[in-house]
């Protein structure tokens, strides 16, 4: 891929599969981080598919599969948006480092 801004506007499908291949990320864990930043208001795909680019970068490991254990993704996810709450939309998550 040329551009890192390109990933963002990638199709579902692909980019799924890049999360899949670069985090050990399984669909089902995706969807509900999606699902679950999209309840909280994140409904501008492009910026959610950045806050969730950040989530999993913090909390996901190439190396091995994902396991959040029973309620454990739902308790990172809230840890992970509490401890941004100070910052604006606009603010969060416009970094291209990943």
């Amino acid at each position: 891929m040329g551009n890192f801004e390109e990933m963002f506007h990638l199709p579902d499908l692909q980019f799924i599969q890049f999360c899949e291949q670069q985090f050990s990320l399984n669909k089902g864990i995706y969807n509900t981080i999606d699902s679950w930043f999209y309840s909280k208001g994140l409904t501008d795909i492009i910026f959610r598919r950045r806050v969730m680019l950040q989530f999993i970068f913090v909390n996901c490991s190439g190396e091995a599969k994902v396991k959040f254990g029973p309620g454990g993704l739902t308790k990172k996810l809230e840890f992970f948006l509490a401890s941004h709450e100070k910052n604006t939309a606009s603010e969060l998550f416009v970094t291209d480092s990943l």
